[in-house]
């Protein structure tokens, strides 16, 4: 781990570089054997011993975090190792990269690294807790696939439009490595509307760019679920680690980590660890970071505090161009033949309202039923293809009791909360929704909506529903909540 010709003041003195290397060896040895794998490879292998004009001895760590650990943890027990080997009384010191402001010389040996075939010593190259990190372009799709990126969800791949060109705008600057002014860039918009695209297509850019850097990608439940398996398996040292000693680190649906304590107590530090380190990082949600109610707001306020950046619902005129160049994908595929009637994508489009991935879903559906006929297919045609898999096609019916269910699950209320008297803005707005939802998806009269109410006027529910209407253009948080509850009653 250390390394290089170890200079003694004024140059007159040298420690023979074999002798730096035994006397590290056999320290690393026992240290190794005391603080036990993962502290050693998350803190001390990535270092390395430096020595300065005075002879001094410095153990250079990648991060500020890591040399806070260091010298909390282990460096008094280096310097016992140490003077008990060298025989030359000097001490080690400890500081971060950026405070020597280059990195360790060619001629230092990082820690863990071994000059020499012996056995014991060749203990010390052992790996880092895996965290998936990006596998250069040439590797093979196997690695592509550990590292949880999708191959078509590139730059190239991503259609632009009124909706999402400010994004994407965004996304390529982080990409492209430039010294930007926003630390983190938060992706902020409903679901199945290219924030995940946008993600992968910077981690494939900035891997090409800089094919040798450290990109971590990571949807929050694999944040999670490797962070649990790190606190079961006593590793999360190496956890920490793997994760601050990232180049750019991309999280993706950050939301799923609101009301876990520990989780975002961990994901705040590795925030803050990385920004010291002038690292780059990159989040995703399906609201504005001070929306989060779930997340602590410390957190909250870290999010928020670089660029938050939303992706909004595609026009039409982009859903259309999303369609052919899907088609166009699976036409490469030899899955289709020719090219669909503008008729057919204008209908398609327009009886799928939802997000860009049901787009893409009916555009599979009608390509694999279509197949070489597709350029033959006609409006009608299309219509009885697609059947279940479009939304004019018959669905199943919904009832007023499943959406009182179902938006009091989403607002956390018990159903009897929303047949109550209670008038306040908790309960009064989810009410007002579920009365907009009944209009909109069942049969059902405005009296007999406010009869299942809790005995309301139909002018009560005329208003609730009228009031939802007016606010969905102006208010995201509504829209999100009427989307999010129309996906699960459609379900």
């Amino acid at each position: 781990m250390v390394g290089g010709a170890a200079a003694v003041a004024g140059g007159t003195n040298r420690l023979e570089t074999t002798d730096l290397d035994r006397i590290w060896g056999e320290a690393s040895v026992r240290l190794r054997a005391e603080i036990g794998d993962g502290p050693f490879n998350s803190y001390v292998a990535p270092s390395a011993v430096r020595v300065d004009s005075a002879g001094q001895l410095i153990l250079v760590t990648p991060t500020a975090y890591a040399r806070d650990w260091v010298r909390k943890n282990a460096l008094r027990r280096m310097n016992e190792l140490w003077l008990g080997l060298d025989g030359l009384s000097r001490r080690l010191d400890v500081r971060c990269r950026a405070e020597v402001g280059s990195p360790a010389p060619a001629t230092a040996v990082p820690a863990g690294h071994v000059l020499d075939a012996s056995p014991r010593l060749a203990a010390l190259s052992s790996a880092n807790m895996a965290v998936p990190t990006i596998a250069p372009v040439a590797d093979s799709a196997r690695a592509v696939r550990a590292a949880g990126l999708q191959e078509r969800l590139t730059f190239d791949s991503f259609i632009e439009g009124q909706g999402n060109a400010f994004a994407l705008a965004i996304a390529k600057q982080v990409a492209s490595w430039a010294d930007g002014h926003f630390n983190p860039v938060f992706f902020c918009g409903p679901y199945g509307y290219g924030k995940t695209h946008l993600l992968n297509a910077i981690a494939w850019e900035v891997q090409r760019l800089r094919p040798q850097a450290k990109v971590v990608y990571l949807t929050a439940e694999r944040f999670l679920s490797t962070f649990v398996k790190a606190m079961q398996d006593r590793s999360t040292a190496a956890f920490k680690e793997s994760l601050r000693s990232a180049d750019m680190l991309l999280l993706d649906d950050v939301q799923f980590v609101g009301g876990k304590t520990s989780t975002q107590e961990e994901l705040l530090s590795t925030l803050t660890a990385l920004i010291e380190d002038g690292k780059r990082i990159v989040f995703s949600a399906d609201r504005a970071p001070m929306a989060l109610t779930d997340v602590e707001p410390r957190l909250r306020s870290h999010l928020a505090a670089g660029l938050t950046c939303p992706v909004e619902a595609g026009d039409r005129e982009l859903k259309i161009a999303v369609a052919q160049n899907r088609l166009r994908a699976l036409s490469a595929l030899g899955v289709v033949q020719g090219e669909a009637a503008p008729d057919v994508l204008a209908q398609l489009v327009d009886r799928t309202p939802g997000s860009m991935r049901e787009l893409e879903g009916a555009v599979n559906t009608l390509a694999a039923a279509a197949g070489s006929r597709l350029s033959a297919v006609s409006v009608d045609e299309a219509s009885t293809l697609l059947g279940m898999a479009m939304r004019g096609g018959p669905e199943r019916r919904i009832t007023v009791d499943e959406i009182q269910k179902t938006v009091a699950e989403h607002f956390n209320l018990k159903q009897a909360d929303l047949l109550s008297e209670r008038r306040t803005r908790s309960v009064a707005r989810p009410r007002q929704i579920a009365m907009y939802l009944c209009k909109q998806h069942t049969t059902r009269s405005y009296p007999d909506i406010g009869r299942r109410f809790g005995g309301r006027d139909h002018t009560t529910v005329l208003h609730g529903v009228r009031k939802i209407e007016e606010l969905m253009p102006q208010d995201d948080q509504i829209a999100r909540d009427v989307e999010a509850l129309t996906r699960k009653l459609r379900g």
